[in-house]
């Protein structure tokens, strides 16, 4: 079987979804991998490791002449199209947000994985894209705070006089809260931090944050995820973080429910009350952030409510990308180690009585069998006319 691993088009994208090191994982299952070229330059691996690690480089790929493509990115609907019947995809897919791209999956006869979709379970750990990517996430964004707080991260005893730490505030402690809180706390700075979930108390504590309880911890989701908050909670939220916020040099918001928009922590007003030369940064905004007014891959300046200084709201695109390097060592693999489970002596041979394998599929044989991503095409009129409820083709459309 050829395994393709493309060179990612999408604007500001760095990554790549196999290394040297992992070519010979996937070439010790028998497959043949074909890199086309320039796909790892981004990430500091040039085609000739590539070829070294028993790669074959190619001018350009051609997807329908694969029968599995490796990718980081959401495909196009096109490039969806263009893969044969049968073709096997594993990559990130956003379905909640790509549903052309799923519809022209099913609609080609293409079995997808997603890798949001790979069930958060130990077993599973190695191929768990979402968290590893995530890491990469909050670390930067500590990166990008620093460089534009006008202050010291660290406290500093001098001759000339005491410089006290900066106050560093982090809303949401997922994987990339954590390593935010992490970062922080490494470069010197006093972390506190907020969770709707209470059993993260225990985790902002380990990395060395202090936790910021409120009245509104209510919110946990099944598989360790949060969920969305009702409005008058949120309200109360926002209410109670208020002060915490004015108090902070810095501010990182994480917070996000998957397949949904980011929940709405921090409004305008808030981001107002804080000193004059404070950062905020919004690891959520392109999903919509967790600040108001945020927009993603921008920095705007906020006025002070004073009018005597201003606030920098910067809004996080791509920040895995922003370190390619270790970005993709991790996704890659992510990437074969699910192929590991899909792949038997060079042939797609799945266990679909897998939870892993079953879970964290997106099409298969003409029908999409991710349910909610099902139920979302079905209510599309009339691009989803073609799918019934528990997703499969209508007859006659495929």
């Amino acid at each position: 079987m050829k395994l393709g691993i493309a060179l990612e088009r999408r604007e500001g994208e760095r990554r790549v979804a196999a290394t040297p090191e992992t070519v010979k994982q996937l070439t010790g299952l028998g497959l043949e991998v074909l890199v086309e070229s320039g796909a790892g330059l981004e990430s500091g691996h040039p085609d000739e490791a590539y070829q070294d690690a028993g790669a074959w480089i190619v001018d350009t790929l051609e997807p329908g002449n694969l029968d599995i493509l490796a990718h980081v990115r959401p495909l196009d609907p096109d490039t969806a199209r263009s893969l044969k019947q049968g073709a096997v995809t594993v990559g990130l897919a956003s379905p909640s947000s790509e549903l052309s791209t799923v519809r022209a999956l099913a609609e080609t006869g293409v079995t997808s994985f997603s890798l949001e979709l790979v069930p958060r379970i130990s077993r599973a750990q190695s191929m768990d894209a979402l968290t590893s990517q995530a890491l990469v996430a909050g670390y930067r964004c500590v990166l990008e705070a620093a460089t534009r707080l006008p202050r010291f991260f660290p406290l500093y005893m001098t001759a000339a006089g005491t410089i006290p730490p900066a106050r560093v505030l982090v809303l949401g402690a997922g994987v990339a809260g954590l390593q935010a809180i992490g970062t922080a706390k490494r470069l010197g700075a006093r972390v506190s931090a907020n969770d709707i979930r209470p059993a993260s108390a225990d985790e902002v504590a380990s990395m060395g944050g202090t936790f910021i309880r409120l009245d509104v911890e209510t919110a946990e989701a099944s598989g360790g995820y949060a969920r969305e908050l009702s409005a008058d909670r949120g309200a109360l939220q926002r209410e109670l973080l208020a002060p915490h916020v004015a108090a902070a040099d810095v501010l990182i918001t994480t917070a996000a429910v998957p397949g949904r928009r980011a929940p709405l922590l921090v409004t305008l007003a808030m981001v107002q009350a804080m000193r004059p030369g404070s950062v905020v940064v919004d690891l959520a905004a392109e999903s919509g952030g967790n600040v108001e007014g945020v927009v993603a891959g921008e920095d705007t300046v906020i006025p002070t409510a004073d009018g005597r200084g201003m606030v920098t709201l910067v809004g996080m695109k791509d920040a895995a990308s922003a370190l390619p390097a270790d970005a993709s060592r991790l996704y890659a693999k992510n990437v074969a180690s699910l192929l590991e489970l899909l792949v038997r002596d060079g042939a797609f041979a799945p266990d679909w009585e897998d939870e892993v394998v079953a879970g964290s599929c997106l099409t298969h044989d003409g029908a999409v069998r991710h349910g909610p991503t099902a139920e979302a095409l079905a209510a599309l009129a009339p691009e989803g006319a073609g799918f019934a409820a528990d997703g499969s083709a209508k007859e006659g459309t495929n």
